[in-house]
């Protein structure tokens, strides 16, 4: 018997819930991109890239393919570029309704932000 929906969906956002795989994602959103292309952009050691280029790889969210010494990643399915651009949309939309109510408390007690 196969996992319920809800579980496999768990899984996959836990699979999301790391700020490196996320960016990792975004970067490809854009363009296929060389390992070398995205350290630097990154910020981490190589090992640690590795990891979670793996991670998405196990996950089928990346896919990889080899040019002589340099490997190349892209996303398996543009839709992943259209998540992010959906979670981008709802965080901006939590994050003005923060504002408000920051702004509404600020205005209640007369006093500026700490």
């Amino acid at each position: 018997m196969s996992a319920p929906l809800y579980q496999l969906k768990a899984e996959f956002f836990k699979t999301l819930g790391h700020p490196v795989r996320i960016r990792v994602l975004e970067l490809l959103s854009e363009r296929e991109h060389a390992v070398s292309e995205m350290l630097p952009q990154l910020g981490i050691e190589p090992a640690h890239l590795s990891q979670q280029l793996a991670v998405l790889r196990r996950a089928n969210l990346v896919v990889a393919r080899r040019e002589g010494a340099t490997v190349f990643y892209s996303l398996t399915d543009p839709q992943v570029a259209e998540l992010l651009v959906v979670a981008r949309s709802i965080l901006s939309g939590v994050l003005a309704g923060q504002a408000e109510l920051l702004a509404d408390l600020q205005a209640s007690t007369g006093k500026p932000p700490a």
